[in-house]
């Protein structure tokens, strides 16, 4: 055996230990919820019938927009926090602090108030205002600072894991860094995508903030399905795809002097960075060029927001911008396959949280982009 592959097999091993800790009734789903947290994960998958229909392939959708708090980010909130509870790290009625671009924020929100925590988000302040809004209908309290980059104090991670420092007995989630986010959904996503296709996945696609979903589904399929290949989609900006592919982090952007944003020169909010995070690390294994990943494609702005209205026009399908991205991609990939093949990616967010920015058809017409629907899906470019 060589290096590569004993490492991903003692990695493999300490994951499924690292199971046992999550109990088992979150994979079935009683008649009866118990409570917020019984609704979460279990979500569905959905065939896009007009990708489907376009590549001849079998394109679904895990449907994590479809958990109670808007996104797959309850699954890790609910994990860390009764985590971070049974390790005696947050007591009874403490506040839990993260650094979030607004869904994990609102996930963690949800379930602190469930059970009786209280919740505290920073979070940089030109992402969408109705994320705000939302955070504090659930009681969070919200600091809204300046896009900073993570090298800074001032970068909104950095000043949520201070403030928990400053209080007394503050638990930090610190998602980007935090395993239990890998762990979960190593633990309940992947395995949901498998028996919901009964194994019968040829390539799953999705973009990385944190790595957690990409990262712990990956790990998971390659593991269980011989021949699966897993794919990055990431949006302009990021230099994650540039790492995928070539061993390189880095960004056009960043070389053209261009850089409109601080994490990614992205109008798309969650996804995309120039870093490595923790999470996404467990995706490279041996050596700096090597990858669990088979690929990654970078999908513009344009393609994001011309997808998200041809998803509502055709298949009445309300996505958020990641959603958007993940769709792109899956698209050229089923066509890079050819017909016959099954394809799943998550829709990871619906366009609810958008309402002010990306589904805002006056603010996307002024950042140069078309808002109407595509006549044909002929009008994507194959990425791949």
């Amino acid at each position: 055996m060589d290096k590569c592959a004993l490492t991903f097999c003692v990695a493999a091993g300490v994951a499924v230990c690292a199971a046992v800790f999550w109990p088992r009734q979150q994979n079935k789903k009683a008649e009866v919820a118990d409570g917020v947290a019984g609704l979460i994960g279990n979500t569905p998958l959905v065939r896009i019938a007009s990708l489907s229909e376009a590549t001849g392939c079998l394109v679904l959708g895990k449907a994590e927009f479809l958990n109670p708090g808007g996104s797959s980010k309850d699954r890790v909130a609910l994990y860390a926090i009764e985590q971070a509870a049974q390790a005696g790290q947050l007591r009874a009625g403490g506040c839990i602090f993260e650094g979030t671009s607004g869904s994990t924020g609102i996930s963690l929100a949800m379930v602190a108030r469930a059970k009786g925590f209280r919740c505290h988000i920073v979070m940089p302040s030109d992402q969408a205002i109705e994320k705000s809004e939302l955070l504090q209908r659930y009681g969070a309290t919200v600091e809204r600072v300046e896009p900073r980059s993570i090298v800074d104090a001032g970068n909104y991670v950095n000043v949520a894991r201070r403030r928990a420092a400053e209080s007394d007995g503050g638990y930090f989630v610190d998602q980007f860094e935090n395993p239990l986010n890998f762990d979960v959904h190593y633990q309940t996503t992947a395995p949901e995508i498998l028996g919901q296709t009964k194994g019968e996945i040829d390539a799953f696609v999705h973009g990385s903030g944190t790595g957690g979903t990409l990262a712990g589904v990956t790990w998971f399929l390659k593991q269980n399905v011989p021949g699966v290949r897993c794919f990055l989609a990431d949006p302009q900006g990021s230099g994650l795809a540039n790492r995928v592919n070539h061993g390189v982090l880095f960004a056009d952007s960043e070389r053209e002097g261009t850089r409109r944003r601080q994490q990614v020169d992205s109008l798309v909010e969650g996804v995309g960075l120039n870093r490595l995070t923790r999470n996404f690390k467990k995706l490279l294994l041996c050596g700096a060029k090597k990858t669990l990943l088979d690929g990654a494609v970078t999908v513009t702005d344009a393609d994001a927001v011309r997808m998200s209205r041809w998803l509502m026009a055709n298949d009445g399908l309300f996505v958020g911008s990641s959603a958007a991205i993940n769709c792109v991609a899956a698209l050229s990939i089923a066509r890079s396959l050819g017909p016959g093949h099954t394809v799943v990616t998550i829709l990871a967010d619906s366009g609810q949280r958008h309402l002010t920015k990306f589904w805002n058809d006056d603010a996307m017409a002024k950042a140069g982009h078309e808002t109407v629907a595509p006549e044909s899906l002929d009008e994507f470019p194959q990425l791949l």
